[in-house]
């Protein structure tokens, strides 16, 4: 899927697709790598119940130079996505406990 645009609401975003079309994600939490120098964010889709089994989706984020909503980027590298899958199961476990 490729992203042209999106906009931030407290805890969703719009994603728009490369055929125009809409869809409403819920963020799940955001986190900032020091060894990427990135923000990232781990969305799931709207509307799904605690248990629907879902596919989590992951972006490296760049805010605006106003501190707003900016620009879903994907994550390039094994490296960055062994870690943000590190950091998505210390969290599940922890919402586990």
């Amino acid at each position: 899927m490729t992203e042209h645009n999106h906009e931030h609401d407290e805890e969703f975003i719009t994603i728009v697709d490369e055929d125009g079309n809409e869809e409403l994600y819920q963020i799940l939490f955001t986190f900032d790598s020091d060894d990427f120098g990135k923000s990232y964010v781990l969305l799931y889709p709207a509307g799904t119940s605690e248990d629907d089994e879902v596919e989590i989706q992951a972006y490296a984020f760049k805010e605006n130079e106003e501190g707003g909503a900016g620009d879903l980027l994907p994550i390039e590298t094994d490296e960055e996505w062994d870690m943000v899958e590190e950091v998505l199961n210390t969290f599940l476990a922890e919402e586990e406990e």
